[in-house]
């Protein structure tokens, strides 16, 4: 280049010394001007910097004014949010008390304390008429047997903790001397039962030796001895009472007349006189002897079970004592504190204190799921009236009128709720002035954060441009402006030409070749050694036999909702998820980074999963039905190295190879319900851990396949408690905390555990057998509103045929009627229904049906091992599983027709599949309601025992005893005036009606499957409906009415089949559902045997018995599920359970029959 430009140089000067004109001329012009623009820019520059540096002090001004704006406007917004915070916090806990909490929590409790009693009553004067009818006896000459148990189920099902429960019966003067002898014998067999049920230390004699004789009062003018009642009056001793104990004085209160006490004497006329309970303020003494204000509630018991009985005889009385206490604890979450509730009462003088005084008013605290008894005054702060809200809480419905002379006053208590100072206080706090602050400094720190950002930029901007002016001069200098320019041209077009070349060179890395090459991917594999690793696997056990009873979503559901569960347990740990296999859920510690207390880590994430999992079952019980919370984990860990790595390809994901794995899952198979088993390597780095306390080896070893037999440990126990972050060392010192020595037993539980699988978040597991029940039978009310929008009910025709269904002078049996002639729905009728979960069916109604099925929980007896609430409850969710997998072509169903009166074609596809059973939703409700009530009351042994025996029962009945009582129970219940609201949304016509009572009393006949001529009757009725019965046409019956009564002929069938199915659905279950029901009926059969209510020992036919009732019943009847063509893959389910379960059956059911006697024979013997 410098030879170039010298030449260049030559050749220019010898040019211009010839006078020839200069073809650089111009440029040399250019160049010159442009030297000067470029030397120029020192002083655009300093008016350049004046601008910016006016710039500056604008911007600065303005973030100055942003900053005391946003500052003062902080300040007084978070003073306002924390006013407004607190009204919030204030108004939603008083709405969640007086309306949501008090209605769903405290008012449910209650509804549910009063259906139990009713039921308790109920029960009492239903086995008093039968014993009575038995023994030629009557009242008061009756005392409840096994009253301690009975009395501590009610306690459970209202509850009530520490309940106090007593049994009074009415004795006239005339029978003074009669009952005096009666109770010399009825007391002290009571005693004997109570000493014997309650385990007390004193024995009956004792007990009797301390009772005050009959009739006597305790004199408080002669030092509270018995003294003799004199006067012509009416007496209600004590015939019974739980617990039994000594009272004041060291007397027992039986036989203590409570017409003695003017409280409870108050409360006992009112009752008499309403026939209703009542409910009271009483003097109690809480745990550590100090008196409190609590309630007595007093429910009369009748000469008769039924409420349709005209003029009942009030012959006994039920009381219980309460501490409300109970009540107003668990209705607001933790964290939430600081409530001040005041109940008061409209009758002050039904409750006599011990300083004479009378009390009218109770004030408590709540904080949290705790609750606080602060006096018998109004306690809460004058300042917080404007804030309060107040309720009735406890209103019995009592007609004044009804009241007898001498009181003024209805029973009734009131709520009234204000927050406290606490609760206020916690509200004021320096967030104003700290968020002011923060803003403050935000700012600045802005400000400074933008100062030097500025500085920063200006020096870089002032070297870069130093540099570009130096370059430019110097290739200005050198160059012509035009040269110059194509030099920099160039530069950029090789910049392009570079960047060309990289994009195809990526392109050719990346050309990936799948025909099978060994390297097809271009690239070595992404995969590496980890020499040290935790692989946990955790396992659903019984998830298999459960599924088999559920619908796919509700699988589904249990799955996502335990799956979510677990992930955030592993994130919170740093738990690497590998993945999920089926209902296995598979985690790994250690990878793909590297952690040293890996093991460590592994417990703490499988006792975690443990506990969570029962945490989730119990909860999604009463969304997916019974049994959900009988679900376990099974839970195994190994620690060695695995081969890690992304395999690629389709769907390519991170996985783990090697023994490890092969070990981690051996121990979860090899594992136990609710126990997590270590291999010995992961005890080995527990114990380097200095955590051997937390291990305690099997007391034999396993046999693992392909290893022989293998050497694994427990992970022990550890105490409840919450974890707050990831505190390793915390977390390791609990557990050793609770750690426990000596070899394995049975009762040794897992880390984690602690939970009671009848009792969660305060509800027991008839209470969510209820809830769930609730939601079934409210999903269909809904659809029931819907399909009959526009119906307008004639109320007074509708409450007249409500006292005439069922008293038509028959038995329930007379009722049944081989065709039920179903509803008809126009097909655009159908199409044009409102979407059924826009519905609301109303609180009112809801808590109504709630309270009828508590009702009906507590009249199921619960000595029955089979034929129980949870029985009932299984039977109801076959049944929901069958109705849901009826077929349905289209839209449409099988008796959806035209306007015109006749199907069309697409409709013609559609008959013969469901025979209207879906089309019609109260078809459906009527067929869950039977499977809820079927066995009602049932006794426990069957129909020929009853006959038999020649009870009260079976005398009006005949056959199908047990059946037609329930029936009338259930029906008698639902007919009472406290759930009107529920039978409103049940029907609103006569028609409707008479319907629904028909359906009911069809579909619970059918569970009567003993009684030979019901069978026969109903085969005689499926072959004419299904075996040689072929669709009528309009042209061979001359009119609709033919297709109408052959759809109605095999839908009645086909429904009585369903809750025959359902009811024996345990045989066509997985095989550990069929064994555990099998097993419930044995004992409850082998129980009857030894109490002599059955002729013939069940065990010696239990085993061809079960054979036969396979190949006879179980197994045809699946077979007509499958023939009928209306369940879909149900009826293939059915029947190759029922096959499969039978099968198993031959092989091992003899052995477990033995099984069975042996379990009985060791219970006995406990």
């Amino acid at each position: 280049m410098i030879d170039n430009l010298s030449l260049s140089s030559k050749k220019t000067s010898s040019q211009l010394s010839n006078g020839s004109p200069n073809p650089f001329s111009d440029s040399t012009s250019r160049d010159r001007t442009h030297e000067r623009e470029t030397y120029q820019h020192p002083e655009v520059a300093k008016q350049e910097e004046a601008n910016i540096l006016r710039a500056k002090i604008l911007v600065a001004l303005i973030i100055l004014l942003a900053a005391s704006s946003v500052g003062t406007s902080t300040y007084l917004l978070v003073k306002h949010q924390e006013k407004t915070n607190f009204e919030n916090q204030v108004k939603s806990l008083r709405d969640c008390i007086t309306q949501l909490c008090a209605e769903n929590v405290s008012r449910q409790k209650a509804t549910q304390f009063f259906s139990a009693l009713e039921a308790f009553t109920t029960s009492i004067s239903s086995q008093a008429t039968s014993e009575h009818a038995f023994l030629k006896t009557n009242w008061p000459f009756y005392a409840v047997p096994d009253w301690s148990v009975k009395a501590e189920q009610l306690a459970d099902l209202t509850g009530v903790s520490d309940a106090e429960v007593a049994f009074a019966v009415v004795v006239e003067q005339d029978e003074y001397a009669e009952f005096n002898d009666f109770a010399a014998q009825a007391i002290p067999q009571s005693y004997r039962e109570s000493v014997r049920n309650e385990k007390l230390n004193m024995t009956a004699d004792e007990f009797w030796n301390r009772t005050i004789p009959f009739v006597h009062f305790l004199d408080p003018e002669n030092n509270y001895q018995p003294t003799p009642l004199t006067g012509p009056q009416l007496s209600v001793p004590l015939v019974q009472y739980y617990p039994l104990q000594l009272g004041s004085f060291s007397r027992t209160t039986m036989m203590y007349d409570t017409m003695a006490a003017p409280g409870s004497a108050t409360l006992f006329n009112i009752t008499r006189a309403i026939k209703k309970p009542t409910i009271g303020f009483a003097a109690l003494r809480a745990s550590d002897g100090t008196q409190v204000v609590g309630s007595q509630v007093i429910h009369p018991i009748f000469d008769t079970p039924y409420t349709d009985v005209k003029d009942r005889k009030h012959v006994a009385s039920t009381g219980i004592r309460l501490h409300w206490l109970d009540y107003f604890k668990n209705i607001l979450t933790e964290g939430e504190f600081g409530i001040i509730v005041v109940l008061k009462t409209a009758c002050p003088d039904l409750c006599n204190r011990d300083d004479g005084r009378t009390a009218r008013v109770a004030s408590y605290r709540i904080d949290g799921s705790n609750a606080e008894y602060l006096g018998d005054s109004d306690m809460h702060n004058p300042k917080f009236d404007s804030m309060e809200i107040s309720d009735v809480f406890v209103d019995l419905g009592i007609d004044e009128s009804q009241l007898p002379e001498g009181v003024t006053c209805v029973p009734t208590l009131s709520l009234h709720v204000y927050p406290s100072e606490d609760l206020e206080m916690s509200f004021q706090t320096n967030d104003a002035v700290t968020f002011t602050a923060v803003v403050a400094v935000i700012f600045i720190f802005t400000s400074l954060v933008f100062l030097l950002y500025d500085y920063f930029v200006r020096r870089r901007q002032t070297k870069v441009m130093e540099r570009i002016m130096r370059q430019d001069k110097i290739v200005s200098n050198v160059f012509p402006t035009a040269m110059r320019d194509r030099l920099y041209q160039k530069q950029e077009q090789q910049k392009g030409k570079n960047m060309k070349n990289l994009d195809r060179k990526l392109t050719e890395d990346f050309d990936l070749d799948f025909e099978g090459d060994s390297n097809s991917f271009g690239s070595a594999p992404l995969a590496d050694l980890f020499p040290s690793i935790s692989v946990v696997f955790a396992d659903i056990a019984g998830f298999t036999a459960w599924s088999s009873a559920r619908e796919p979503q509700q699988v589904f559901v249990l799955l996502e909702t335990l799956y979510g569960a677990f992930d955030k347990i592993a994130y919170r740990h740093s738990v690497f998820k590998v993945e999920t296999v089926g209902d296995c859920y598979v985690a790994a510690v250690g990878l793909p980074e590297p952690v040293e207390k890996h093991a460590v880590i592994a417990c703490r994430f499988a006792r975690d999963c443990l506990k969570k999992m029962k945490e989730v079952t119990l909860k999604l019980e009463v969304a997916l039905g019974p049994d959900t919370g009988d679900l376990d984990l099974r839970t195994g860990i190994h620690s060695g190295q695995v081969t890690a790595g992304v395999l690629r390809g389709e769907r390519s994901r991170f996985q783990l190879f090697g023994d490890t794995m092969n070990t981690a899952s051996r121990m979860e198979q090899s594992g136990e319900r609710n126990r997590i088993q270590l291999s010995l390597a992961t005890a080995d780095m527990l114990t380097d851990d200095g955590l051997a306390q937390w291990i305690m080896p099997r007391s034999r070893k396993i046999y693992v396949k392909g290893k022989g037999d293998m050497q694994t440990y427990w992970l022990r126990k550890s105490k409840a408690r919450k974890h707050k972050g990831s505190d390793l060392k915390s977390d390791m010192s609990t557990l050793a905390e609770s750690a426990e020595t000596g070899e394995e037993s049975d009762s040794v539980e897992d880390i984690g555990l602690g939970f009671n699988s009848d009792h969660e978040g305060g509800m027991t597991k008839i209470e969510r057998l209820v809830e769930w029940n609730v939601e079934v039978l409210a999903t269909l009310l809904q659809q029931i509103i819907a399909s009959r929008e526009g119906v307008v009910s004639d109320i007074a025709t509708l409450s007249k045929a409500e006292r005439q269904t069922g008293k038509g002078g028959g038995t329930v049996l007379d009722e049944f009627t081989p065709i039920i002639p179903l509803k008809r729905f126009d097909a655009q009728d159908l199409r044009a229904r409102r979407r059924p979960s826009s519905i609301d069916i109303g609180d009112e109604a809801k808590s109504q049906l709630r309270s009828f099925l508590s009702q009906i929980a507590g009249m199921y007896r619960d000595k029955n091992q089979f034929h129980n609430f949870h029985h009932a409850s299984h039977v109801t969710a076959s049944v929901k599983k069958l109705l849901t997998r009826i077929v349905k072509v289209g839209e449409g169903n099988g008796l959806a027709v035209t306007s015109q009166g006749y199907p069309n074609d697409d409709d013609d596809l559609l008959a013969g599949h469901s025979y209207g059973i879906t089309s019609d939703p109260l078809t459906q409700f009527a067929v869950l309601f039977s499977a809820i009530i079927h066995d009602v009351d049932h006794p426990g042994v069957p129909n020929a025992q009853l006959v038999k025996e020649n009870t009260r029962n079976a005398q009006i009945y005949k056959k199908s005893v047990a059946e037609q009582n329930s029936v009338e129970l259930a029906w008698d219940i639902l007919m009472s005036d406290d759930y009107s609201s529920l039978r409103a949304c049940i029907y609103q016509t006569e028609a409707d009606l008479r319907r629904f009572r028909q359906l009911v009393v069809n579909a619970v006949m059918a569970t009567d499957i003993v009684d030979k001529e019901l069978q026969a009757l109903r085969k005689n009725r499926w072959e004419a409906a299904f075996s040689n019965a072929s669709p009528p046409t309009p042209s061979g019956f001359g009119s609709r009415q033919g297709q109408e009564d052959y759809d109605d002929r095999k839908a009645t069938i086909v429904i009585e089949h369903l809750i025959q199915a359902s009811d024996v659905s345990h045989t066509m279950q997985h095989w550990h559902i069929y064994k555990d029901w099998n097993k419930r009926f044995f004992m409850e059969c082998y129980r009857a045997y030894k109490g002599g209510r059955a002729d013939s020992d069940p065990s010696e036919n239990w085993y061809k018995g079960e054979i036969g009732f396979f190949d006879f019943y179980v197994i045809p009847l699946a077979k007509k599920l499958y023939s009928c063509g209306v369940f879909g893959v149900s009826s293939d389910e059915y029947l190759n359970y029922a096959n499969a379960n039978r099968d198993e059956w031959v092989r091992e059911g003899e052995a477990i029959v033995q099984q069975y006697l042996d379990e009985y024979n060791c219970d006995d013997e406990t």
